[in-house]
């Protein structure tokens, strides 16, 4: 038997895919389905909504009323929603991933302490090629030092509900850390007006909303005579299903704790 996955948001854009290339794998097994109270596509199949065919898993506002037995819940839904269906996976003990962005920082911390004793994976962007880029970035702050300047830019969609992206900021925290420096006094959130000169410290952050842009994410490290681009395009979402799969398979049977897809693809080894 596969691992069994509960898909929280599953009426979702990412929810959709993640239900549809689970049938594909088999080595997982759709369990159950999850979307917020009153959502229009309750009670409907989850496989009809994704385009693969009825599964039998019906849409529910609550995971009190899934009936299958389960290994992990994946959620990509609102943070909100998240935090609420991450006590109850606490409760039961299960596994969870989490790609749900735009929580605010209590939020944050209230997802952390409550799966501190289940094992859980929270990203902000599951795709394989984003966390290398996460980790490429951090080596080249290191490499060039001081005397370059770096700013990160990201573009998404015009739906896209917060800004900067999860995956932005994640960028801003990675090269602090770098610098051991603080993200919250050295990142400046777009500009506007006469800011004047640039310090040497900040780590711009800008934000564009445009058409259906998937994701975009380019870290510029600018010099004195030169400059340096580290760019990641996402052409599909299914880059971000394929990767929050793989972490679906690696969490169950994990120590208890939060862990990040550097754990899942072994990056923080390197």
């Amino acid at each position: 038997m596969g691992t069994k996955v509960v898909v929280h948001g599953a009426a979702g854009r990412m929810g959709r895919r993640i239900v549809a290339l689970l049938t594909q794998d088999p080595d997982l097994e759709l369990a159950g389905a999850l979307e917020a109270k009153g959502h229009a596509e309750l009670k409907r199949d989850a496989g009809i909504l994704a385009g693969v065919g009825e599964l039998r898993i019906p849409l529910v506002d609550s995971l009190a009323k899934v009936e299958r037995d389960f290994d992990v819940l994946v959620a990509f839904s609102t943070p909100a929603g998240t935090a609420e269906t991450a006590s109850q996976v606490a409760e039961r003990r299960k596994a969870m991933v989490i790609g749900t962005t735009g929580f605010t920082e209590e939020q944050r911390a209230h997802v952390r302490t409550v799966l501190a004793s289940v094992p859980c994976v929270m990203a902000p962007n599951m795709s394989v090629g984003v966390n290398v880029l996460f980790r490429i970035t951090e080596e080249v702050v290191r490499t060039l030092g001081t005397g370059f300047d770096v700013e990160i830019v990201e573009a998404h969609h015009r739906l896209k509900a917060d800004a900067p992206s999860g995956t932005a900021l994640r960028l801003a925290e990675v090269i602090a850390g770098a610098r051991d420096a603080d993200v919250h006094t050295q990142a400046v959130y777009g500009r506007q007006g006469r800011p004047g000169p640039r310090t040497a410290d900040e780590i711009g952050v800008l934000a564009v909303r445009a058409g259906d842009i998937v994701g975009d994410h380019t870290v510029i490290f600018g010099g004195i005579g030169e400059r340096l681009e580290l760019t990641h395009r996402a052409h599909t979402r299914d880059n971000f299903v394929i990767g929050a799969l793989r972490a679906a398979k690696w969490v169950v049977g994990q120590a208890p704790g939060v862990y990040d897809m550097m754990d899942v693809l072994g990056l923080r080894k390197i």
